[in-house]
C-alpha cells in the first residue's frame, strides 16, 4: 500500500504548534505532501525538516513569509526536481516532485487570485504554463499530483455555488481548466473516485462560522494518471483537528514504492 497525504499548512510553524506534525507521525504514511509553508530555509527547524522517520525535500518562496512546497517521504527517493521550470513562479516556491521508479509524486501549490485582478491574471499565467507540464510528464511517468489547486471543479465541490461564482476559485475559466485536465489531457479526480459525497471539502473561509457550519470548498486534490489512480482504495478528510483553514486528504494506493 501507498499512502499518500497532502495538506495546506498556512505556515508550518503555525501547524506545528497545533500538533500536525504528532497527527502526521501516527499517520503510516509514505509520503507528505505540503503546501503553503511561509518558512525559509534559514527558519526550518529539525523537526521541519526531517519528522519522524522521513525526509522533506523543499521549494521556499525567495519573498519571505511567503508560499512555499515540499514533499517528505520515508522512501528514498530516486530523483527530487525542485521547480517544473518557470522563471515566473519558480522563485514563488510552488513545485516539488519526488520520483520513484516510475512513479511521479508532486506538491503543487497554484496561485490564489483572490486578492485582485493582478493576481488573477498570474494564476492564469501558472495555470497556461502548468497544464503542458502535466501533459507530458503523463506521457512519460505515472504521476501523483497533490496540492492546493486553488479552484472547485463542479457544484458538488462548495457549498455557495450560486454566490461564488464571480469569484476567484470557482470562475468559469478556472474549472473549465481543471474538466480540461480531467477530460483532455487524461488526469483522474481520485477523491472523486472513491467518494461522491456532497459537503466534502477541505477548505473555509476564517470568516464568520464557515468551518463550524462546513460552508467549505474542496480545493485540494490528489490528481492522478489512469494507471496509479485506478489503485485507489480509500480516502479521508481529516478535520478533527483545526491544523490550518485547510484540511489533510489521505488516499491509499494499491501500489509498492520500493526503498
Amino acid at each position: 500500500m501507498l499512502r499518500v497525504i497532502t495538506a495546506n499548512l498556512n505556515g508550518i510553524r503555525s501547524a506545528a504548534k497545533k500538533g500536525f506534525f504528532d497527527w502526521f507521525g501516527a499517520q503510516n504514511a509514505d509520503v507528505l505532501c505540503v503546501q503553503e509553508i511561509k518558512c525559509s530555509q534559514d527558519d526550518m527547524t529539525p523537526e521541519f525538516l526531517a519528522p519522524h522517520h522521513f525526509k522533506g525535500y523543499f521549494q521556499h518562496a525567495v519573498k519571505k513569509g511567503y508560499s512555499g512546497a515540499g514533499v517528505y517521504t520515508c522512501h528514498e527517493p530516486d530523483d527530487v526536481l525542485i521547480g517544473f521550470g518557470s522563471d515566473e513562479f519558480d522563485p514563488e516556491g510552488r513545485y516539488v516532485e519526488a520520483r520513484f521508479g516510475k512513479l511521479s509524486v508532486v506538491s503543487v501549490y497554484v496561485p490564489s487570485g483572490s486578492s485582485g485582478d493582478e493576481r488573477q491574471a498570474a494564476k492564469y499565467r501558472f495555470m497556461d504554463a502548468f497544464m503542458p507540464h502535466l501533459a507530458e510528464l503523463k506521457r512519460e511517468r505515472q504521476v501523483i499530483v497533490c496540492g492546493d489547486v486553488n479552484i472547485v471543479h463542479k457544484e458538488i465541490d462548495i457549498k455557495n455555488w450560486k454566490g461564488n461564482q464571480k469569484n476567484s476559485g470557482c470562475l468559469p475559466e478556472e474549472r473549465a481548466w481543471l474538466t480540461k485536465l480531467f477530460d483532455d489531457v487524461g488526469y483522474v479526480d481520485v477523491f472523486r473516485t472513491l467518494d461522491q459525497r456532497p459537503e466534502q471539502y477541505t477548505w473555509w473561509s476564517n470568516r464568520g462560522q464557515a468551518y463550524a457550519k462546513n460552508v467549505g470548498w474542496r480545493i485540494d486534490y490528489q490528481i492522478a494518471t489512469p494507471g496509479i489512480a485506478s489503485t485507489a482504495k480509500t480516502t479521508s478528510i481529516f478535520r478533527d483537528i483545526k491544523f490550518s483553514d485547510h484540511a489533510p486528504l489521505t488516499i491509499d494506493y494499491d501500489y509498492t514504492v520500493a526503498g
